[in-house]
């Protein structure tokens, strides 16, 4: 990944942060990394345990950043999931998976939507 993809996707990254503590989501963990992949964010939504995939992108022209969200990276964001989730003794009640969608345009503020439940 290039340095100006990596600081876009780490400011993306930043900014929905911001919009999910905002909304009121607690954040226990950024950027989860385990031998099969990597969660961008992990946060408590009251009860339920919500991981969060971030997409990031300055424009539209090859899809909008949910779209960026493919079969193979739902399988493993689940993968990762159950592999976080292992790790721990106790477990949550219920397990939600969200997109959190960040578009950078040339001006003005990024625009963010929170898709809940996506998987």
């Amino acid at each position: 990944m290039t340095t100006v993809r990596q600081a876009v996707g780490a400011y993306g990254e930043r900014c929905a942060v911001r919009h999910l503590m905002a909304a009121g989501l607690r954040i226990v963990a950024r950027n989860w990394r385990s031998d099969q992949g990597e969660v961008d964010i992990i946060a408590w939504d009251d009860d339920v345990l919500v991981f969060c995939e971030v997409k990031t992108r300055r424009n539209v022209r090859f899809g909008t950043p949910a779209e960026a969200v493919v079969p193979a990276k739902v399988r493993r964001l689940r993968r990762l999931a159950a592999q976080w989730l292992s790790q721990r003794t106790a477990q949550p009640r219920e397990v939600r998976f969200d997109v959190v969608e960040v578009l950078l345009p040339a001006r003005g503020p990024a625009r963010i939507d929170h898709t809940r439940g996506v998987i």
